[in-house]
């Protein structure tokens, strides 16, 4: 004993283990449970892929239309046979379909997506033109469909079996029913053609000759709040009903019965938990928010990937077709992955889940 110490305490105190840190531990739960999901969706993306290939490629051989036809247009009336079997000798049309796919599929892996026969331009070059302004496009309306839907559906959940909640519920649901070109034309009817407070289409004025950024903002509100509107329904509906549900759980009555105030018990209390599904459902709506995408860059001519994809079905452009539906089955890949990343790190319970 050295006073009230026992002989080697202070060696058992230095061999003795750290405690680990919560927020270390958090981390690491993250970490191993996102790591474990992106490599299965890896194994799950490779086979999808292929299989999205094999249909595009078994869809196009059983086309009617000729692709040499689609190329030449009105050409073809005066173009003579050989020519045009020249043409498919020039393209491989006349070899097996076997043969075909996998000299297609060896092209596409070495990142050679071939020319565009409707644009007559490499299909990397299209696309690189067109993806960043669908992506500028579709990114503002989904940030201003997460603030439509949470603030609106939160609204009519605080004021349940209300005129003003019967309302909204009401107008989600003819939203959800009406066509998004319809919604589109109506919109661009009004505000374009008779208040003409707007451009009805396009990126820039016919008679600009510099691309200005405040002419570009001013040109792309109609088609995103059109994009955003038409698929905000759905959310707006669903934090509703998650919301009401939540609103009866017993925390959130004890919150209540504290003296808090009815916006820090929705806001603070209620709408976090029932936010966590909605995650979810967020990233089953991104293959809607492209399919809306394509309609609404087609009807408001914005120089998108989506509206590409409506040329190059009616050229019976292959080339260009096949690589914006591979672009398509990512973009719904990825958006789901984030949303299950998302949900992983706010819910504890997926992490356990994950790593377990």
């Amino acid at each position: 004993m050295v006073g009230d110490r026992p002989l080697g305490g202070t060696a058992r105190a230095r061999h003795r283990r750290p405690v680990p840190q919560p927020r270390r531990v958090e981390a690491g739960l993250v970490t191993r449970a996102l790591a474990r999901m992106v490599l299965w969706r890896l194994a799950f993306t490779v086979p999808l892929l292929f299989a999205v290939t094999l249909g595009m490629f078994a869809l196009a051989k059983a086309s009617p239309f000729d692709p040499v036809r689609q190329y030449l247009g009105d050409r073809a009336v005066v173009t003579s046979p050989e020519v045009m079997a020249q043409i498919r000798a020039n393209w491989g049309l006349d070899r097996p379909v076997a043969e075909q796919y996998l000299t297609w599929l060896g092209n596409l892996v070495q990142g050679d997506l071939g020319d565009s026969r409707s644009m007559h331009r490499p299909v990397a070059e299209v696309i690189g033109e067109r993806l960043g302004w669908t992506l500028l496009a579709v990114s503002c309306a989904l940030v201003l469909m997460l603030v439509v839907s949470l603030a609106v559906g939160a609204l009519a959940a605080w004021r349940h079996d209300s005129w003003l909640d019967r309302a909204i519920t009401g107008s989600a649901y003819a939203n959800e029913a009406a066509p998004v070109f319809w919604t589109a034309l109506i919109v661009m009817w009004v505000f374009a053609v008779k208040l003409q407070w707007l451009p009805p289409g396009g990126l820039t004025d016919p008679a600009a000759t510099t691309l200005e950024a405040g002419d570009v903002l001013h040109h792309m509100i109609l088609p995103v709040a059109v994009l955003a509107f038409s698929q905000s329904s759905w959310l707006l509906l669903f934090v509703r009903e998650s919301l009401i549900t939540t609103l009866r759980e017993d925390f959130v009555l004890g919150a209540r019965a504290r003296g808090l105030r009815e916006r820090t018990v929705i806001v603070r209390h209620a709408l976090r938990s029932a936010l966590l599904p909605f995650v979810t459902l967020l990233g089953a709506r991104i293959p809607e928010l492209v399919t809306g995408a394509i309609l609404v860059e087609t009807v408001f001519s914005w120089p998108g990937v989506a509206s590409a994809s409506v040329q190059a079905a009616l050229a019976a452009d292959f080339p260009l077709l096949a690589a914006l539906t591979l672009l398509a089955t990512l973009a719904v890949v990825v958006g789901n992955l984030l949303a299950d990343g998302a949900y992983v790190i706010a819910d504890p319970r997926v992490r356990v889940l994950g790593v377990s």
